[in-house]
């Protein structure tokens, strides 16, 4: 089944002193992405910089605003062709199996610091038959006791802290899975996304961990449809793909809105789906595309 989105964003600032912005709001042009229409608006009109991560695909653009209001429009049709699996089918790839593109998400970063939580990890699921099913019970002990509460975190905050606070929001949902992931040598990474079903509407953070040559989405929070993921980015952590960096300058944030909705014609999507979901073809390597 394939389903068609209407989506996109518009980010409000006045900037106090002259400042650097990087975006990254744009669709991820993904082989199961498809039929991609976008227009991106600013305002006042400014030259930008563009780049596409190589094989990751994340999409920046970069500019420089002077003194005064901007705004950033974003508006994009896609059609999202999901792969669908048996969870039973998706078993652990060995690490001496895993291509080398895949090892740095094996790796601790900035925020996920999988070597401190590994005896925690392997004590609450290094017990359970490896594959899909046990990134399933990490994401079912994530919804069980971590509660969702906004204003528990800030971007700061790391996996090691919201497992103490036993709270936090989507990132940080995200953070502690990819953690146990890692703890457990199952590669896992960071994943933003504009999300269908999500209230109230936002940027939403989910996790990939890749199993059986493939990144497999996963989602703690339960508050969003996983064949309703558009991805926007994919990092180690929420470092590495925030939606807006500002550098040098001095700038007051105002109002941000998300829109996501199914284009005409678009089937609804009838409650969260218990399939093994994916957005990404294998790479003939086995690695990222």
């Amino acid at each position: 089944m394939t389903i068609r989105y209407k989506l996109g964003c518009t980010l409000a600032y006045e900037v106090r002193t002259p400042t650097v912005f990087i975006f990254n709001i744009e669709v991820a042009r993904l082989q199961r992405h498809l039929d991609l229409v976008e227009t991106l608006t600013l305002t006042p009109d400014l030259p930008l910089s563009q780049h596409t991560v190589p094989d990751i695909n994340n999409r920046y653009f970069g500019i420089h605003a002077p003194v005064g209001p901007l705004t950033v429009h974003y508006e994009a049709e896609v059609t999202l062709d999901v792969f669908r699996a048996n969870p039973a089918t998706v078993q652990e790839t060995p690490v001496e199996r895993l291509p080398l593109d895949i090892m740095p998400f094996l790796l601790p970063s900035r925020f996920v610091p999988s070597d401190r939580l590994a005896a925690f990890a392997r004590k609450e699921f290094g017990y359970l038959a490896p594959g899909f099913s046990r990134v399933t019970a990490i994401c079912n002990w994530l919804y069980d006791n971590i509660d969702y509460q906004r204003g528990s975190s800030n971007e700061q905050t790391t996996a090691s802290e919201s497992l103490l606070l036993r709270a936090g929001v989507c990132r940080d949902f995200a953070h502690l899975g990819i953690a146990f992931c890692r703890a457990l040598n199952i590669p896992a990474r960071f994943v933003s996304c504009y999300a269908y079903g999500l209230q109230p509407r936002d940027f939403h953070a989910v996790f990939e961990a890749y199993l059986d040559g493939r990144w497999w989405l996963f989602d703690g929070t339960r508050q969003a449809h996983l064949d309703g993921l558009v991805r926007i980015g994919v990092g180690r952590d929420a470092a590495e793909i925030a939606f807006c960096s500002p550098f040098g300058g001095e700038v007051d944030y105002g109002p941000v809105e998300i829109r996501i909705e199914h284009a005409d014609g678009s089937p609804e999507l009838d409650g969260r789906t218990t399939d093994a979901i994916s957005t990404e073809e294998p790479a003939p390597n086995g690695g990222a595309v």
